[in-house]
């Protein structure tokens, strides 16, 4: 499975971007997918994730202005990030789990670099 994510870039605070994750080879429609971030110094964080049914999980920093979802036919992913804060200022990643919302991530894209200005 490759992944490639897109959609970074320079937004102000208070904006919108939207970050897509296209996955060729094996399909990536029966997996858990998940948004991963790593701020400057900072550990890499789950910032959201679905299952294959579309439930979701996402974290408390980002709860209510992301939203993550998927298209199994086109076998995408995608994570909706509004009202953008300086703090959400990161290389965005997203990734497959065969195992929960939190581990067993095995295949990673290579990042999207997401800059938010105040």
């Amino acid at each position: 499975v490759q992944l490639q994510a897109s959609g970074g870039g320079l937004v102000q605070a208070g904006g919108s971007l939207t970050l897509s994750c296209a996955a060729s080879g094996r399909t990536f429609s029966s997996y858990i997918a998940g948004w991963f971030r790593q701020a400057p110094g900072k550990e890499r964080e789950l910032v959201a994730s679905i299952n294959w049914r579309g439930n979701t999980y996402y974290a408390d920093s980002v709860q209510g202005r992301f939203t993550i979802s998927r298209d199994n036919a086109k076998n995408a992913v995608y994570l909706q990030m509004n009202s953008l804060k300086p703090e959400d200022t990161a290389v965005y990643y997203c990734a497959r789990s065969s195992g929960s919302y939190h581990f067993g991530y095995d295949y990673w894209g290579q990042g999207t670099q997401v800059t938010v200005s105040s």
